[in-house]
């Protein structure tokens, strides 16, 4: 079976974050994190209890790999009000492997389960606004081993694919590594190509998701 592809783009959050919001004198704290795996999501969950331990409620929810790993838990509120509405918050996103814990501080009033799913929606929301939804490209990662000679007109051809240079190696002869967006690389490998007269060519080493 062939490998399966990887999408040409990634959303995430950006960062990790906080939002409060208050309703009816019930203080909504919501905390939002990229997880790329569960054991990161877990631990995020676990360190968020223990740092908010007085509180009434801390609910949780993480959405991983296009929702292969997709959790929730309502930690004591009433079933369907809390857990899930903040799953559905990154669903709807767009965004990939994040996980979100809403601390509440109980105010006294009661807010009925529309209330409550208005609440910790809301407050999901916040918090990955402030986390950030930032989308990556997939790169190809690339290696050039190349004449003293032809570097200086490689190195000032690059940018012009829009490469990421990641570091170059000067021994017998000069090793560039870099990346380019996956779509543009067949253009540059046959410039390169063309450049050196078919001498030197690219060699992938692999794929990443770069931020540019």
């Amino acid at each position: 079976m062939a490998d399966e592809q990887k999408p040409e783009t990634y959303t995430t959050l950006g960062g990790t974050a906080d939002a409060v919001y208050e309703e009816k004198r019930s203080l909504f704290i919501g905390h939002a994190s990229p997880a790329r795996t569960e054991d990161e999501a877990n631990d995020f969950i676990r360190r968020m209890k223990k740092q908010y331990a007085d509180a009434t409620h801390n609910v949780s929810a993480y959405y991983i790999k296009d929702g292969i790993y997709a959790r929730y838990s309502d930690d004591g509120e009433p079933q369907g009000t809390s857990g899930m509405p903040v799953l559905d918050v990154i669903r709807k996103s767009g965004v990939n492997d994040a996980v979100i814990v809403v601390t509440r501080y109980f105010g006294g009033t009661l807010l009925g389960a529309g209330g409550l799913v208005r609440a910790y929606s809301h407050t999901a929301k916040l918090a990955m606004e402030a986390a950030g939804i930032v989308t990556y490209q997939k790169y190809t990662t690339l290696t050039l081993t190349c004449s003293y000679s032809d570097y200086g007109r490689y190195q000032a051809e690059l940018p012009k694919f829009g490469a990421v240079l990641d570091g170059t190696d000067f021994s017998d002869r000069v090793t560039l590594s870099f990346a380019v967006r996956g779509t543009v690389f067949p253009a540059l490998r046959d410039r390169i190509r063309e450049m050196s007269g078919g001498r030197d060519e690219p060699d992938v080493t692999g794929e990443r998701y770069d931020y540019r």
